[in-house]
């Protein structure tokens, strides 16, 4: 259903084709105007802009700038993104969101509080495990300016994702492609893809990809089977709000002032298929059993049909009026 209601707008193959492109731009190329005036003003920045190093680029604005100025243009992407939906495909975002007829906070909020405190737990325990492995961070008033552009950002950052991959292209592939399993291939796939230039994989190699891709995977899973956003926009919001106030480290993309930095020297191994392996099928069992998930090989490989129910409203219209009209012909007859 989530799907198949992109056929109630607009959803011919060259709007989604060109939106894709045009969103991507305003996100990418004017959404990062900000950054780069930033970046300019600053007499010894040049040649950090160029290099693409974000540590220099946030030491170069300091942390909290940096972030909100990364953040920011996540925003105006979304915004054009929106924009697009409305305008060209005469979509309501409410459809873009879910297939119920209005959007669950509940599921969102569920899915954030759930990864929100199994995240936490996760960090304090191997503080408690490698204390050596970290080192206390907290400032009182630069972690007050990270928390109020993190709580009000990152959610933004993480719906950009969210809407443009599982909403937009998950959408727009599914109409094309007639069928499920291709959009969740093919957005699960490139979600990975868009982090391979984070400092994490030039640190860590390209391994963490299986980290990033089954990412994708879990959170598009999550889009099909509870027929909506509503549970990724909640864990993914989770997910890199608890990331960038609790732990810190020079060679990842979130720079901030946390609570903790990790000092220890990043080694890929066997926990990055902890979260894909064992972890995310345990929260795709919670959320099955809390919401009575059923039929998974229909809507996760199932066929995008264009809907006929219109088709059938429309008939049983034209059906109606005819017995009206003959009723009341042979009330004027009767009459006569």
């Amino acid at each position: 259903m989530y799907i198949e209601q992109a056929h109630k707008s607009l959803s011919e193959t060259w709007r989604y084709i060109l939106g894709i492109f045009v969103v991507f731009i305003g996100w990418q190329l004017i959404g990062g105007v900000p950054l780069i005036a930033a970046l300019l003003m600053k007499s010894d920045s040049i040649s950090v802009l160029s290099s693409g190093d974000m540590g220099a680029m946030a030491e170069a604005l300091g942390t909290n700038y940096f972030l909100f100025l990364m953040l920011l243009t996540f925003a105006i992407g979304l915004a054009c993104l929106f924009f697009w939906t409305k305008v060209i495909h005469k979509q309501p975002i409410r459809e873009l969101t879910t297939s119920r007829k209005k959007v669950d906070w509940n599921r969102i909020f569920f899915a954030f509080i759930l990864w929100a405190g199994v995240s936490i737990i996760f960090v304090l325990v191997d503080v408690q495990l490698s204390p050596e492995d970290y080192e206390l961070n907290f400032n009182l008033k630069p972690f007050l300016v990270l928390a109020a552009i993190a709580i009000i950002m990152i959610p933004i950052q993480t719906s950009m994702e969210e809407y443009y991959m599982r909403g937009y292209l998950m959408q727009g592939l599914g109409v094309m492609a007639k069928n499920k399993w291709v959009p969740l291939v093919v957005t699960s796939t490139l979600f990975g893809l868009m982090h391979i230039l984070n400092p994490e994989v030039e640190k860590l190699g390209y391994g963490i990809m299986v980290y990033y891709i089954g990412t994708g995977f879990f959170l598009g899973i999550l889009t099909l089977m509870d027929e909506g956003l509503e549970l990724a926009l909640g864990f993914h919001a989770a997910n890199n709000l608890t990331t960038a106030l609790l732990v810190t480290a020079d060679w990842t993309a979130f720079q901030t002032d946390s609570i903790y930095r990790d000092v220890s020297d990043p080694v890929l191994g066997w926990d990055v298929l902890v979260p894909v392996l064992i972890i995310f099928p345990i929260l795709l069992f919670i959320f099955s059993k809390k919401y009575k998930w059923t039929d998974w090989k229909e809507r996760l490989t199932g066929k995008v049909l264009e809907p006929i129910i219109e088709v059938e409203e429309a008939s049983q219209v034209i059906v109606d009026s005819f017995v009206e009209h003959d009723f009341s012909k042979s009330n004027s007859d009767d009459d006569r």
